[in-house]
């Protein structure tokens, strides 16, 4: 009969220190990224076709009327980087939610069809309906929640499958890329242009009527993300064990949804579907804090650097501008390859 061994004590020092390692990986890689976002967002307020010196910065942000800089920093760049950073964090938390609750990199939002939801939903409202502004973006948010929804239902048969979820998901993402491309062909050349700078992802169009309604919708929904990030951290290690340790989880699975379905719906009715921040945030984060590591903030800070990085780099590091969505393109393609091969060696898991 087997006899369970008692760890000795260097075993327990061991663990230990492992895990003081660890802890100190994640603080040191999390307080990196989040002073180098306030860098990116200081140049991002500072450059332009004026430079404005960071004394001017500030004053405008503390309501002082500065010429020149009180327009163009408190009107078009300031709610340009807030808009960038809030929807990154959005996109990178929304990403690694549905990577962690499925345990697979590839179970991003924009890989299993929600943010083409929105897509749908908002070049209806455009072409079909001639609608813009503020309505589209409604339209977007409505359309996100509802193709979450029926991915949801068609996926949860028969108990519920991370791997058919992911399959259903690309399925109907396939789907509605295809409604989209009729719609676009039969649209006019107008509505062909106000739907394609909706479809690549921008920023151009930030203002504070924009920020606001995402920002009402983080200041809502993160506490409560954060708030599961333990659960969540648990059922990375299966659904049986998760439940072992005391998590409830179907309820903790749908909440974490539902929060990050809202997430991804109110960035993308902002600012389109930017691609692929969702899907890259996690995996990036996974490696740069290291195994076992709790990656929501340190996700949601990558996603906020990957949308002002890629705006500053579409604005000013290339010849002529660039939307944001068209450089996070250029960037995820080879990575989503890269992933799938490590994916296809090693396994499907963050």
């Amino acid at each position: 009969m087997d006899t369970a061994v008692a760890p000795t004590p260097s075993d327990v020092a061991a663990v230990i220190l492992g895990r003081r390692a660890r802890r100190r990986r994640h603080a040191t890689a999390t307080i990196a990224l989040a002073v180098l976002l306030f860098a990116l967002a200081s140049v991002a307020l500072m450059v332009g076709d004026t430079f404005y010196t960071p004394s001017e910065i500030i004053r405008v942000m503390l309501g002082e009327t500065v010429p020149g800089a009180s327009f163009t920093v408190g009107e078009l760049r300031l709610p340009r980087t807030s808009l960038a950073i809030l929807a990154g964090i959005a996109f990178g938390i929304a990403g690694v939610s549905f990577q962690t609750l499925l345990r697979n990199p590839l179970a991003s939002p924009d890989i299993i069809g929600i943010t083409d939801g929105a897509s749908v939903a908002a070049v209806i409202g455009i072409i079909v309906l001639s609608l813009d502004g503020p309505v589209v973006s409604m339209f977007a948010l409505a359309g996100a929640l509802v193709t979450a929804v029926a991915i949801y239902l068609l996926s949860n048969k028969g108990g519920f499958a991370g791997t058919r979820l992911i399959l259903i998901g690309i399925g109907v993402a396939a789907m509605l890329q295809s409604v989209i491309s009729y719609l676009l062909s039969r649209a006019a050349q107008w509505d062909i242009q106000t739907a394609m700078q909706w479809l690549a992802g921008s920023l151009n169009n930030a203002s504070w009527e924009r920020v606001v309604p995402l920002a009402i919708a983080s200041l809502v929904i993160l506490p409560v993300m954060f708030a599961q990030a333990r659960s969540l951290g648990m059922l990375r290690l299966g659904d049986d064990s998760a439940a072992g340790l005391g998590v409830r989880v179907t309820g903790t699975r749908m909440l974490v949804i539902v929060c990050a379905v809202a997430l991804l719906a109110f960035a993308t009715a902002a600012t389109g579907p930017i691609a692929f921040v969702a899907f890259m945030a996690g995996p990036i984060a996974a490696r740069i804090t290291g195994p076992g590591a709790n990656l929501l903030l340190p996700s949601a800070l990558i996603g906020a650097l990957l949308v002002l990085g890629g705006d500053l780099i579409g604005q000013f590091a290339l010849p002529g501008r660039y939307p944001v969505g068209v450089i996070t393109g250029i960037l995820g393609a080879p990575y989503l390859i890269y992933l799938l091969i490590r994916t296809n060696r090693q396994g499907a898991s963050l």
